[in-house]
């Protein structure tokens, strides 16, 4: 008895180490090149700045029928609707609903909303006369971001560029741990972000700094260039409105 409750700890001890092991992720990467971004400009308008934060007021409280007033009633867009749930015979508010999974889960679409509307970016979408999208898109050198994705054997899904010109990254995912490296107005590469980004953009996310170091970033301090556009019009009276929708992804 006591032979197999030996042999089965030492099977049990073999098993169960390695995967202790395979755990603990590796404190550093292969340093890579940083290619800088410039950040986009400030959307000056007087009467976007309005309607957002009125978006944000609607966001908070989470009435569906006061977002149905925010969005136009005709010639709503879902661009990149990947999983085919654009409807055209329904209401424009609910494929917007449905674009940004609204009331999924905890209300993450919501989430999402909000921080739509603390957005102060947007460029026109040349596809679509007078229509904005935000947020807006960095400009970088293309042919170095190429170049980099190579060298690093990435896709530029696993890439974001932070909002601020500093952006601290941490040793854990809360920010009373002290911050191990910062982050200037470059790209910088996100581990696995599929796995760790929700669509509100609410989450850590894990990072790998220029140096090689491991750590993350704060909820919302990092922007992906595949990420989910709104887009906005006026309407005849010169008023703002939510036109469409774009989906990120590859």
């Amino acid at each position: 008895m006591r032979r197999t409750f030996l042999a089965a700890f030492a099977v049990a001890s073999m098993v169960t180490v390695p995967a202790q092991a395979q755990r603990q992720a590796p404190a550093e990467q292969k340093p890579y090149q940083a290619v800088a971004v410039t950040l986009p400009a400030v959307f000056a308008d007087a009467g976007f700045e309005t309607f957002r934060a009125e978006l944000a007021a609607v966001a908070k409280g989470r009435v569906y029928a006061e977002l149905a007033r925010l969005v136009a009633s005709h010639g709503f867009f879902w661009d990149r609707d990947f999983s085919g749930r654009f409807e055209r015979r329904k209401p424009a508010v609910d494929n917007l609903a449905a674009a940004l999974r609204l009331e999924h889960g905890s209300g993450a679409g919501w989430q999402a909303l909000a921080t739509f509307a603390t957005e102060p970016t947007a460029e026109p979408m040349p596809a679509r006369p007078g229509i904005v999208c935000a947020p807006a898109k960095p400009a970088y050198d293309a042919i170095a971001f190429d170049r980099l994705m190579d060298a690093t054997l990435t896709k530029d899904a696993e890439w974001r560029y932070p909002r601020a010109e500093a952006t601290p990254v941490y040793a854990g995912s809360a920010s009373s741990r002290a911050a191990i490296d910062r982050l200037g107005q470059h790209f910088v590469r996100v581990l696995a972000p599929l796995a760790v980004e929700n669509r509100a953009g609410t989450t850590w996310l894990q990072v790998a700094t220029p140096l090689g170091r491991l750590g993350f970033a704060e909820p919302g301090a990092l922007v992906a260039l595949t990420a989910d556009r709104l887009c906005y019009g006026k309407d005849t009276v010169g008023r703002w409105q939510i036109n469409g929708f774009v989906g990120g992804g590859d």
